[in-house]
């Protein structure tokens, strides 16, 4: 069972008084016209508009990307599903994005939770409209999803037990490395891990890698010293050092890497008016400062300004 840590109460203060101003700054883009749209049953973009609602992924124990908000009910005038969660039970970086976008769109934010393997399978048969769960553009996701552009960019770095003989990568060679399983890193590690426009080098030689369906399991296991090292993105590694952890970080960074909303591409709907859209809204984003304001809120960095200039263009994708 997932594991459900409090919010911090000034974190909390500082969202509950912030979000506001936030996502209201998305909403310049206007939302979409409902007689300007296309068949909702044939058009994905349609069919969340006249639907009213949103669906994204949300895990639960990712902070500070992606948590529940302890103690705050369901919303009882929601449009989401019974089994989706509504968007005040949540937030999170990965989350407070997420809500952005529906906000821009007209439509309320809703979360489902399927596995992250099943995110990164596509398949996803309508469950989720846009996954935004810090998942990197790579090419093996390519061929089951559609990339949007990235809303951050950010270091994937080898978390090490304090008393850790290891300062460099390199050290690591032939060590037992944690991941989470079907994640970039994890491919990172394999030595099977394509970015489109971006040169990776292979730090460590020979990992025995051992996977884990999300961070934070994985993490403990290294607290635990069942592990040598993690290799995570830096926000994650650092907000376990913050809750007390006896980690520390390597300070040289594995690689980088620029997280993208996700968007099925097997869902049977045309979806590139869609993509189009959600492009849009983040570009914008980025522009009017509302995503590096949410990355220094959540993350006292503003790891968001190298994706507002990626050229999505130049990973190649066509959607349709």
């Amino acid at each position: 069972m997932l594991r459900h840590p409090p919010v911090r109460p000034l974190r909390m203060a500082l969202v509950l008084g912030t979000l506001v101003v936030l996502v209201g700054a998305c909403g310049s883009a206007a939302a979409p016209s409902k007689a300007a749209l296309g068949d909702p049953t044939k058009d994905k973009l349609a069919q969340v508009v006249q639907r009213g609602t949103l669906v994204g992924y949300a895990e639960l124990d990712y902070p500070p990307q992606s948590i529940r908000v302890d103690g705050v009910t369901r919303d009882p005038s929601t449009k989401c599903q019974p089994n989706e969660i509504t968007a005040r039970e949540v937030t999170g970086f990965d989350v407070e994005t997420t809500k952005l976008v529906a906000k821009a769109l007209g439509v309320e934010a809703c979360f489902a939770q399927p596995s992250w393997t099943e995110v990164t399978a596509g398949g996803w048969s309508d469950r989720l409209d846009i996954a935004y769960g810090s998942g990197a553009i790579n090419a093996t996701r390519m061929a089951h999803l559609f990339m949007t552009q990235p809303y951050y960019y950010v270091p994937q770095r080898f978390l090490v037990p304090k008393d850790s003989t290891a300062r460099k990568p390199s050290d690591l060679d032939g060590k037992k490395i944690g991941t989470c399983t079907s994640c970039t890193v994890e491919s990172y590690l394999k030595g099977t891990l394509v970015i489109p426009g971006v040169d990776l080098v292979q730090k460590v030689k020979d990992p025995a890698l051992v996977g884990f369906e999300t961070e934070k399991p994985g993490i403990d296991a290294l607290a635990a010293g069942k592990i040598d090292a993690f290799l995570t993105a830096e926000p994650v590694a650092e907000e376990a050092i913050k809750e007390g952890l006896p980690l520390r970080l390597l300070d040289e960074t594995a690689f980088s890497m620029y997280p993208s909303g996700f968007v099925d591409k097997t869902s049977g709907l045309q979806v590139k008016a869609f993509v189009d859209r959600v492009d849009e809204i983040i570009r914008t984003a980025h522009n009017d400062g509302t995503l590096k304001a949410l990355s220094m809120q959540w993350f006292g960095a503003d790891y968001t300004t190298p994706a507002g200039q990626f050229d999505l263009a130049k990973i190649g994708q066509t959607v349709q």
